[in-house]
């Protein structure tokens, strides 16, 4: 037999509870693609290409849906990395001439 402590006869022991902290995680934003009449489709695909680094395929979906519907989601991102993404294209299609926009707000 092991030479074990013995226990008082009658004592309770009680677990160690150990509190997690849970850190919440930051409000999403959405990147959103809106259509306009003017800025070629081309442009519109490498724009997305360049600022979101997608794929040739995934650039043209989103472009199409966004030119049939009216606007489309590119990507979600936390607000501070949304509102930049959107800024800079933007700038870029307005330093080509082109009205095309980019918009965030905030994912439901």
């Amino acid at each position: 037999m092991l030479n074990t402590p013995s226990r008082m006869a009658g004592s309770v022991t009680t677990p160690r509870l150990r509190t997690r902290r849970e850190v919440a995680r930051p409000p999403l934003h959405k990147v959103i693609l809106v259509n306009d009449d003017f800025t070629p489709r081309e442009f519109v695909v490498r724009v997305l290409k360049a600022e979101f680094r997608i794929s040739e395929d995934q650039a043209h979906r989103i472009m199409i849906t966004a030119h049939t519907k009216g606007a489309c989601v590119v990507a979600v991102f936390t607000r501070e990395v949304a509102e930049s993404k959107a800024t800079r294209a933007t700038e870029m299609a307005r330093a080509e001439g082109f009205p095309l926009l980019f918009t965030t707000e905030p994912e439901a």
